[in-house]
């Protein structure tokens, strides 16, 4: 067994899993894993991993908490916003937190999104709950770090590019006479998209160096991508013709399924901090269309990124290249073919419960 094991909340999640792929490759690290089903898919799958130990249960009960991280070196936290709401997440956030340090972690990292109501200036238009909820958070627990022994480090991801050809996302496309179709309001804005495979070494190197990412807010990235420019990538590589069009921030909420729903699925519709899903997202799509060129709101050092993880995907060509290897190598149809049949699946965890999770 491992001298350092890690205590893992959200791994079954589309960031979770690669993560702790990362931690367990090489017998360093061992995992307990916080899950509501140890026999799922996706727990199934963790379990092959090797060493991992599991504890049926939530991160909305301090007792599962206090059983998760007893007697573990590092704990990596990700709480599902869009479970359980920017609200409820903020105070669960910190009693995991405070909960790490009562019970003796020595090392913890804070999966996290930009605060991006603050680097917009508070600008109203930016506010989008479920990155604003845990930016906050991150910059909480920078300013508590040091008050006790515990180390910490946030790990700041964003939209993974796996979102660009998976179902059930914002950003799934669509084909419309016979051209893979992305219709997003996005403008000339761009995405730094996060590559979910990449994760693994940014969250292992992380944990690797606490004597340098104490204190750290890693904020990583493949690229500001333009959707023009991940159309012609998608082109280049499939060899199938594909296009951006954008898309009026109205015209795409009526076309998007759940537009007036809780963004949080078990948040309490009626409590006047809930955001809606149109509420949220339009923050979110405001984001990304003032980033463009790393320019804007949201921005990367990508220098930075180079250095710590060399061998990363650097472009939206890259990615699909990798993309359509992987397919071929499970014996899965082209990307192309998957997204014109409508066969895609989801990446996202709550895509693949079908929003039925609870806390």
């Amino acid at each position: 067994m491992s001298s350092r094991r890690i205590f893992v909340i959200g791994a079954t999640g589309a960031q979770g899993m690669p993560v702790c792929r990362g931690l367990v490759k090489d017998g360093v690290y061992s995992l307990r894993v916080l899950t509501r089903d140890a026999k799922s898919r996706r727990a199934r799958q963790l379990a092959d991993l090797g060493d991992v130990e599991f504890i049926e249960g939530t991160f909305a009960n301090e007792a599962d908490l206090r059983k998760g991280f007893s007697g573990c070196w590092g704990a990596f936290v990700n709480i599902d916003g869009f479970n359980c709401g920017e609200k409820t997440e903020t105070y669960w956030t910190i009693r995991a937190y405070e909960l790490a340090i009562e019970t003796g972690i020595s090392f913890f990292v804070f999966g996290n999104l930009d605060y991006v109501y603050k680097k917009s200036g508070y600008d109203p238009k930016f506010r989008c709950g479920h990155y604003d909820g845990k930016g906050r958070m991150a910059e909480w627990m920078l300013c508590q770090n040091g008050s006790s022994d515990m180390g910490v480090s946030i790990f700041t991801t964003g939209p993974y590019i796996e979102m660009a050809v998976s179902s059930r996302t914002v950003m799934t496309p669509r084909v419309k006479d016979g051209v893979v179709t992305w219709r997003i309001p996005l403008g000339d804005g761009a995405v730094p998209h996060v590559s979910l495979a990449d994760c693994g070494h940014y969250v292992r190197w992380l944990f690797d160096h606490p004597e340098t990412s104490n204190g750290m807010n890693l904020e990583v990235g493949i690229d500001h991508i333009s959707y023009a420019d991940l159309a012609a990538a998608f082109q280049k590589v499939t060899g199938k013709p594909a296009q951006y069009i954008n898309t009026p921030m109205p015209v795409f909420f009526e076309h998007f399924t759940m537009s007036d729903e809780p963004a949080g699925y078990n948040a309490d519709p009626e409590d006047p901090a809930t955001m809606s899903v149109r509420q949220n997202f339009t923050g979110f799509w405001n984001m990304w269309t003032h980033s463009g060129g790393n320019k804007g709101v949201i921005k990367r050092d990508y220098a930075l990124l180079d250095k710590i993880h060399p061998n990363r995907i650097r472009t939206a060509e890259e990615f699909f290249r990798r993309e359509e290897e992987r397919r071929r190598s499970l014996g899965l149809e082209p990307i192309f073919e998957a997204i014109q049949t409508n066969s895609l699946t989801p990446v996202l965890k709550m895509g693949e419960d079908n929003r039925e999770g609870k806390l």
